[in-house]
């Protein structure tokens, strides 16, 4: 998926009881550079702000070797930091997929079915947000 203004978004699938965090790095990997002015060598992801799960040191030090800057809010700390401005988008990015009920609820048992349809309902996405920007 794409999200505001031309970002690239990845979506992966894994299996259901494996803990999030576990896929922040090749989800990253998973992203491709975005490209600067012509001519100039691809530039970094820039900010990567996940929930409150991700806050964890080793995750911060990887993502600042990687030229990524965390901006993740602190667990046990009282909400209202001001990330919900910037979380909104992937909550919002989650509430499109789960229009889709065979997204909401897995029944597939096989993952290959399961990423057919997370791969249709992205595009499906895309081409509504398309069809709105004309």
């Amino acid at each position: 998926m794409v999200g505001r203004h031309g970002t690239p978004i990845a979506v992966t699938l894994t299996v259901g009881n494996r803990h999030d965090v576990t896929q922040l790095l090749p989800l990253l990997d998973a992203v491709p550079p975005i490209r600067g002015a012509r001519g100039d060598p691809a530039a970094s992801h820039g900010a990567c702000t996940p929930d409150r799960g991700y806050d964890f040191d080793k995750h911060r030090r990887l993502l600042w070797k990687r030229g990524i800057k965390p901006v993740i809010a602190r667990r046990g700390v009282a909400h209202g930091s001001g990330l919900g401005k910037v979380r909104w988008v992937v909550e919002r990015a989650f509430a499109w997929l789960h229009q889709f009920k065979r997204l909401r609820t897995r029944y597939e048992h096989r993952a290959d079915l399961h990423q057919g349809l997370l791969d249709l309902d992205c595009s499906l996405i895309c081409l509504r947000r398309l069809r709105t920007s004309f």
